[in-house]
């Protein structure tokens, strides 16, 4: 694969699980990166700003910093401030991400114009998704940070906040907004960081629909690793055949031609 210069890569599920890396991980991220190859993290994680995530991943052994990771949150911000300026928002999500919306004006009440919804948890209760959808029907736009149905913990498989993302745009009628992966333009932003065309990366991902699919559908190459929230009935029935398939991120040195170190 002589023609990547950049490679994309998804963190939660591909790299850790539960933030504790998987094997080999450390490792193939070094490679890549001692190969010249351009890095960035893309990830529809909502529950950590982009530095707490660069801390987490140093400190776990990735060499990795603030300037490397891509977050759902920030690409909402930037979305945000394109379309609504100065737009009152509601903000449904479970985590501190406040580092990453910048200067998105967050109300406490209902008078908004914007309801965002962002990354499942405790919040994600009746009153709080009834509050949602009262918004909405009085004509507050909907953004989503991402669809996830679920993604993978050391305690297996959780619900995430796409599973209620679908209830709520069905009840209210609507289509949300998505900012973070599959959206195409969360992609062309981590290429626009990178320098590089889509013809030229790859995108490494265990969602076979969010994460690899949708960079296919904007033109990249499509890695689905068997990590993760990877389960094999999922990828049969998927809308698309990834362009690769391998075992684990461990394995990406080698799919790339890269010699050991």
């Amino acid at each position: 694969m002589e023609s990547v210069r950049a490679v994309l890569i998804d963190i939660d599920g591909v790299l850790t699980v539960s933030w504790q890396p998987l094997p080999g991980a450390v490792e193939a991220l070094a490679r890549i990166r001692g190969a010249g190859l351009g890095v960035v993290l893309v990830t529809n994680t909502t529950s950590r700003s982009r530095a707490s995530i660069a801390r987490t991943l140093s400190r776990a052994g990735f060499e990795v910093a603030v300037e490397d990771v891509l977050t759902a949150p920030a690409a909402t911000a930037v979305h945000l401030a394109e379309h609504y300026p100065g737009a009152r928002c509601a903000l449904l999500n479970s985590g501190d991400v406040g580092a990453d919306l910048g200067d998105i004006t967050v109300a406490d009440d209902d008078r908004v114009d914007v309801v965002v919804v962002g990354g499942a948890g405790p919040e994600f209760g009746y009153a709080a998704l009834n509050r949602a959808f009262g918004q909405v029907q009085r004509g507050a736009r909907l953004v989503a940070m991402h669809r996830n149905l679920y993604w993978r913990t050391d305690a297996g498989l959780q619900l995430d906040s796409g599973a209620f993302l679908l209830g709520l745009e069905r009840a209210a009628q609507v289509e949300a907004e998505v900012t973070g992966k599959p959206s195409r333009a969360f992609f062309e932003a981590a290429l626009s960081r990178l320098g590089a065309g889509a013809d030229e990366a790859l995108m490494v991902g265990d969602d076979v629909e969010s994460d690899v699919l949708a960079a296919q559908r904007a033109g990249l190459t499509g890695v689905l690793v068997r990590t993760g929230k990877y389960r094999p009935e999922t990828h049969e029935n998927a809308s698309g055949r990834p362009d690769h398939v391998v075992d684990s991120f461990a394995d990406l040195p080698a799919l790339l031609g890269l010699a050991q170190q």
